[in-house]
This record gives C-alpha cells, structure tokens and sequence, in this order.
C-alpha cells in the first residue's frame, strides 16, 4: 500500500503534473489535498515554509535527481530555493508531500522510492 500524499501543488495543463497525476494514479495513491498553482501562487518564502518539519528534500530537474537530508545537513535557503523555484519565482509544480518527504519535479523512481 502507497504511504499517503498529504499535500500536491500542480497546474493542471502542466506536462510534468499530469505524468505525476498518472503514475498516482496507477499506484492508487491520491493527495489528501491538492492546490491549484494557477490559482495559489508559493513565493520564496512560503516554499521555504513548506520545508519546516521536512527530514528530505527530492528536487528533480529533467532526469537529474538531487536528495537533500535536511534533518542531517540542510542546505542554506539560497541553495534550497534554487532547487524548488521555478523561473517565475514561484514554487515549482508538482510538489507532493510524503510524509516527512517533500518531491519538488516528477520522476517515477524519485516517486517510487518516497511513496511506494
């Protein structure tokens, strides 16, 4: 059984959400809650709040995956926020949270090894 998805930020005409959505869906796995990232926008310092309580980061970018311990060694806010901003200066989509695991980009074995 997928461990639960407590929180998604996705667009849905976004490319990458909807691989994301898909490979969700084929787990069987759905958010708790979803927030629309047309209509909510996550500035630096919401997306930095966002990772208060968080032990791992997993930003993805293409096919490169980063993990950060940030209970062990949390990178500055500069470094944090150059992996999980987009070039808008918003939060990139999708971002799940996994418990206390945040997925910033979509990657299905980033996906898999967080929820299962």
């Amino acid at each position: 059984m997928p461990k639960s998805i407590s929180w998604m930020y996705a667009r849905r005409s976004c490319t990458t959400c909807k691989k994301a959505d898909a490979y969700l869906a084929d787990l069987g796995a759905t958010p708790a809650e979803t927030v629309d990232a047309v209509k909510v926008r996550y500035g630096p310092a919401d997306a930095l709040g966002l990772l208060a309580g968080i032990d791992t980061l997993v930003a993805v970018k293409g096919t490169k995956v980063e993990t950060f311990d940030l209970a062990a060694a949390r990178p500055d806010d500069a470094t944090l926020l150059s992996k999980i901003m987009g070039p808008t200066g918003n939060l990139r989509a999708p971002t799940a949270v996994v418990g206390k695991t945040v997925l910033v980009g979509f990657h299905p074995a980033a996906y898999k090894a967080a929820i299962g």
